[in-house]
């Protein structure tokens, strides 16, 4: 037997939502940026919403105001385009991951929350935060981090420099702790001199998704 395309893993999934446990036939869909993982805003859809959803690529609620069908961005242009629709554990709400054209709001936000819909990358953003803190904080606190700014990108790039050779050491050598160790420090000034040069980690990952094929 051919292996199920993801068109037809989607359409069983379908048939396994259970409308009838919502009120009015209708399932709260939440609607996720595929790629940064950001919440965009939450919906509903009845069965002929999430057909439709299907078959144009396109999401389309059930709207509660207007009683009819409406594809997101159908008067704006704002589309969000379908990459995934998964179903939960109680077959009773979506969760679809979405690629966004423009904003999501109608208030002309990235989501529906008022947040930028930007790449997370958990405890690395909030260290970017703090090396930024520090970076711009009273000029009489002192830190490891405002010191090295002070000293310039020179002194900045020398450090990555030494932490690189010495992680290259370490991976050559059987302690997996010091490796670690090392590997850390190497991050921590990368993430400096990348700060110190005007640049983010969402720059380093727009730039690396230049180069997928």
């Amino acid at each position: 037997m051919a292996p199920s395309t993801k068109n037809e893993q989607q359409t069983t999934m379908v048939m396994k939502v259970d409308f009838n446990k919502k009120s009015g036939g209708l399932v709260p869909a939440i609607i996720q940026d595929a790629r940064t993982k950001s919440v965009l805003m939450l919906g509903y859809m009845n069965e002929e919403a999430l057909a439709k959803t299907q078959e144009s690529g396109k999401v389309t609620f059930f709207s509660r105001s207007k009683q009819r069908l409406w594809t997101k961005g159908e008067e704006s242009g704002n589309f969000l385009h379908v990459m995934d629709i998964t179903n939960d554990c109680d077959k009773d709400s979506l969760l679809i991951q979405v690629n966004p054209v423009g904003p999501v709001c109608h208030t002309g936000s990235d989501t529906c929350w008022n947040e930028k819909n930007e790449s997370q990358f958990g405890f690395f953003s909030e260290l970017e935060d703090t090396i930024q803190q520090r970076r711009t904080a009273a000029d009489g606190e002192k830190s490891y981090v405002a010191s090295l700014f002070q000293k310039g990108i020179n002194k900045i790039a020398q450090k990555v420099g030494e932490e690189a050779v010495e992680t290259v050491i370490e991976a050559m050598d059987n302690n997996d702790d010091l490796f670690l160790y090392e590997s850390a420090d190497l991050l921590f000034h990368y993430l400096i001199l990348l700060q110190a040069k005007g640049y983010t980690l969402r720059d380093i990952e727009k730039e690396l998704m230049k180069r997928k094929k």
